[in-house]
């Protein structure tokens, strides 16, 4: 790296000169070199990693092993001593209701909240003290040897009752214990301890279990359990049935004598009162009354009509009213007036008013009026008999009104005790015919009503235990034993070693935290989320890009190298967002793809990757042929370009170098996507060669021991280290890590993932 290089002569253009103070570098990389010396590594108190974990495991693997063997030999040795115990199991099917056949609404019965109060209360019925009682004397099991086998105590219990002395209360409870009806209630519980209902999730069916060390036994008995059941829902449904039945029946022929009475003093009262009722229920002086009301509505508007016509007709002149003007008599006068006052105007130029013609035909039209105003007085006297008329009419049916309203007030009086006895029939009537309806219906309904409850399969004989298995029982043993050897090894918790939060980069790493970058929620993508300026992604890098002017004291590394532990932690999509936003602000930016071995950037840029970076350092192409401008303004791109043998070699000779610093002083900014460190030496040979590199970090995917290491190789590469940016961040669940490392991996399938992934 010390030979003598041209730029010019790989194609590139000659840097301005511009003057080195070689003394304040040298002593600012002194000081670099001494800050970025291996760091001291924070004091962690109460705090170990996974290896730690480990060591305890296997300092105390006897305690494990110890307790894992105890354990587990007593779970044999317990399950070879327990008495065989056999499942017989009979399948039930519970309706909520019969089937309604004379209902048509009720046919399918409907589910509904009470239905869960239901089967738990017949699941409750199965488990009853009363069905245990029925079973065992069906069966007669008081003489039977397997249950009197079954039901004798433990010889454990027996073993503890003979060393315990006994006292005053155990003699007393072994007196009672004599009585039958103590002896009755021991042998119930111990059915029920023996009976088991285990309901069929999402379904009306419940299985019926019964455990006996006899499978016969266990099969006779469920059988029983379940035929007994099924008898007793019918008997409880035939008595509810024939009690309701008895019940209405002398209920019906209590109100069919309250009726009658009723109605025989109803009928008596109104005689003796001499009320007669309308088809309606109401009195016959009571319609009439309402009539004659109508009536006299009728000729009260009738009378103010005609009162008012009269009043107009008194007020207003003869010509004026609409009767008169509406005459045919009026009218033809008229006109036979018009006609001879025509003539007589006609007349009056040639004869004068004195002339006999003249005179006759003024006598004429004057008797003309006299009979026009006969006719109008004719009118005026009709109009005034009509309102006449109206006014007596409405006197009388005041005078007939105020009558029956003494009549029906009087008839009032005496029927309270008549409608007091006509609603004391309706009531009887009502309820009468409601327990009769209810009646038929009961009738009907248990005549074809049916059984709710069903066998759907009885129970078979058992061909194989049911408990102890030894299997479960040793595999428990065994789960248990380990677990317990567990916790007394460990007593603490185990720690995750991956860098999870800001804070893990500044305590475990000792750098300084210069981003943030969120995790994308699928289906997000880095391309969508740089789409939108506005996106916390994107806001993200700008402020990356903020921080970076402050890292150091000279502003932004002009050379910004940007590599990763591990592969896979976003440094593609770091490099190519700090070039963008740079770009952005006006500034001259170079991006370089510098991961020989996984090249992804050219698919972010969306440009081709024929040719690039391996093509310049082995010295097929000039770096002017390979630099290719992007759309976006200030912003150029070289590719890695194919994929050669031997990445390492290639970027650590002198081209490199020359290129850095080249471009370096031709662009505002280098930024240099390389490959992560993980073991290789291309990323410490292309930090020691910028003046800055980014350490990208996987909030939960980078593990400590992994971003030291980098740290490390990256530290004794001098390499300028000035932060760190830590990717993928969840600030809700920020905890979980990936697996080991593998380099092969990331040769080999790395290259298929997208830029998303690295």
């Amino acid at each position: 790296m010390n030979q003598e290089f041209d730029p010019q002569e790989a194609g590139l253009p000659a840097p301005a000169p511009k003057p080195q103070p070689r003394h304040m570098l040298a002593s600012r990389e002194r000081l670099l070199s001494a800050e970025l010396a291996e760091p001291a590594e924070p004091e962690r108190k109460g705090e170990i990693d996974l290896l730690d974990y480990w060591r305890v495991i296997v300092k105390r693997r006897w305690t494990v092993i110890a307790a894992t063997l105890i354990i587990s030999i007593a779970a044999l040795v317990g399950t070879l001593l327990l008495t065989p115990i056999y499942r017989a199991t009979a399948t039930l099917q519970i309706e909520r209701d019969t089937m309604q056949v004379v209902q048509v609404e009720g046919f399918n019965p409907a589910e509904s909240p009470a239905d869960r109060d239901f089967f738990q209360t017949q699941y409750e019925l199965l488990k009853s003290r009363s069905l245990a009682q029925r079973v065992i004397s069906e069966l007669d099991l008081e003489n039977d040897t397997a249950y009197q086998a079954m039901t004798a105590p433990a010889p454990w219990k027996l073993l503890l009752g003979l060393a315990g002395e006994t006292d005053d209360e155990e003699l007393d409870a072994a007196h009672l214990a004599a009585t039958e009806s103590v002896r009755q209630t021991l042998r119930i519980n111990s059915f029920l301890a023996s009976l088991s209902i285990e309901p069929v999730r999402n379904s009306r069916l419940v299985r019926v279990h019964f455990d006996s060390p006899d499978a016969a036994f266990s099969q006779r008995v469920v059988n029983a359990v379940a035929e007994a059941y099924i008898a007793s829902n019918l008997e409880r449904r035939f008595d509810a049935s024939s009690y309701a039945k008895t019940f209405l029946e002398e209920r019906l022929e209590q109100l069919r004598i309250q009726l009658e009475d009723s109605e025989s003093r109803l009928v008596e009262f109104a005689q003796r009162e001499r009320i007669v009722d309308a088809i309606d229920g109401s009195s016959l002086s009571t319609q009439s009354l309402s009539e004659l009301n109508s009536t006299l509505a009728a000729a009260q508007d009738q009378r103010i009509r005609a009162e008012a016509r009269w009043k107009h007709a008194e007020s207003a002149s003869g010509m004026g009213l609409s009767a008169v003007l509406g005459s045919e008599i009026v009218q033809a006068l008229q006109e036979r007036r018009a006609d001879l006052q025509a003539q007589y105007q006609d007349k009056l130029s040639i004869f004068k008013p004195a002339f006999p013609e003249m005179q006759q035909l003024q006598a004429q039209i004057d008797e003309l009026d006299r009979q026009i105003q006969t006719e109008v007085g004719n009118i005026k006297a009709a109009i005034r008999g009509e309102y006449e008329s109206a006014l007596a009419q409405e006197q009388m049916l005041r005078a007939q009104i105020d009558a029956l309203k003494d009549e029906v007030l009087d008839l009032r009086n005496r029927s309270i005790e008549y409608n007091i006895l006509r609603r004391e029939v309706d009531t009887n009537r009502q309820q009468y015919d409601a327990l009769l309806q209810r009646y038929k219906e009961i009738g009907v309904a248990g005549g074809v009503g049916t059984n709710n409850i069903s066998i759907v399969d009885p129970a078979e004989l058992p061909i194989s235990k049911y408990k102890p298995r030894l299997s479960m029982n040793l595999a428990i043993g065994l789960l248990l034993g380990l677990v317990v050897g567990l916790l007394l090894a460990l007593l603490f918790e185990v720690i995750d070693d991956s860098v999870k939060h800001p804070e893990d980069v500044e305590r475990l790493l000792g750098q300084a935290v210069l981003g943030v970058i969120p995790l994308l929620k699928s289906p997000m993508t880095p391309a969508r989320a740089i789409a939108d300026p506005r996106s916390a992604f994107a806001e993200a890098y700008r402020s990356l890009r903020t921080a970076l002017q402050f890292a150091t004291e000279s502003g932004v590394p002009r050379s910004l190298l940007i590599t990763s532990a591990s592969p896979s932690e976003g440094k593609s999509t770091t490099a190519f967002m700090l070039a963008q936003n740079f770009a952005q602000l006006g500034k001259r930016v170079l991006i370089i793809d510098a991961d020989l071995r996984n090249p992804s950037l050219h698919r972010a840029v969306g440009s081709d990757n024929s040719a690039g970076l391996s093509n310049y350092l082995s010295g097929a192409a000039k770096a002017m042929d390979v630099i290719k401008q992007t759309e976006l303004s200030n912003f150029s791109f070289l590719s890695s370009g194919p994929l050669p043998p031997n990445p390492a070699e290639l970027l650590a000779g002198p081209k490199m170098i020359a290129l850095v610093k080249v471009a370096s002083d031709k662009y505002d900014h280098v930024i240099i996507d390389g490959p992560p460190v993980m073991g290789l030496a291309d990323a410490p040979t292309l930090a020691n060669m910028t003046s800055g590199t980014l350490l990208v970090i996987e909030a939960g995917g980078t593990r400590v021991a992994h971003a030291k290491n980098a740290l490390k190789r990256l530290q004794a590469a001098r390499a300028r280290v000035i932060g760190a940016l830590l990717t993928k961040f969840d600030a809700k669940v920020s905890g979980y890590h990936y697996g080991g490392y593998n380099y092969y991996s990331y040769g080999a399938g790395e290259s298929t993932k997208k830029l998303t992934a690295s």
